[in-house]
């Protein structure tokens, strides 16, 4: 969420790159539940008019990402990967991530979403920082 109510950031760039599709947005719908969820109660904070914007900029970031969404996992499903990370909100997430196979799993939430984690489910977790450093070594 802090990609679209920060003026500026690391996760505003990773966002932007996807809307300029450079990157390609994989978005599983639990997360975008997430992230509607808490820009709304965002919005109920702001005047009328910034929180019309602020939905009009989420939309338009929607739109021009086109992004890839990936279903909920099934309850049996949930329930069995259980074991995959400590805190059980997180497991939709982990294994919509798992389904997809994306090139990067961005998050903030390193305390969940370990290096242990990573290597637990074959996937590359990173902050949007440590992405863009890995990103600029490239380019060096």
């Amino acid at each position: 969420m802090g990609g679209i109510v920060s003026a500026w950031g690391l996760d505003k760039a990773a966002l932007s790159l996807c809307a300029a599709r450079v990157c390609k947005l994989v978005l599983a719908q639990v997360v975008r539940d997430e992230v509607e969820e808490n820009l709304l109660l965002h919005a109920e904070r702001l005047s009328p008019l910034e929180a019309d914007e602020l939905i009009k900029q989420y939309h338009r970031l929607v739109k021009l990402a086109a992004p890839e969404t990936i279903p909920y996992p099934v309850g049996a499903l949930v329930h069995s990967g259980r074991h995959l990370i400590r805190h059980a909100a997180d497991v939709p997430v982990l294994l919509s991530a798992i389904a997809s196979k994306p090139d990067w799993l961005l998050a903030h939430n390193t305390r969940h979403f370990t290096n242990t984690v990573a290597k637990r489910i074959g996937l590359r977790i990173a902050t949007p920082a440590t992405f863009f450093r890995t990103l600029s070594s490239v380019f060096s």
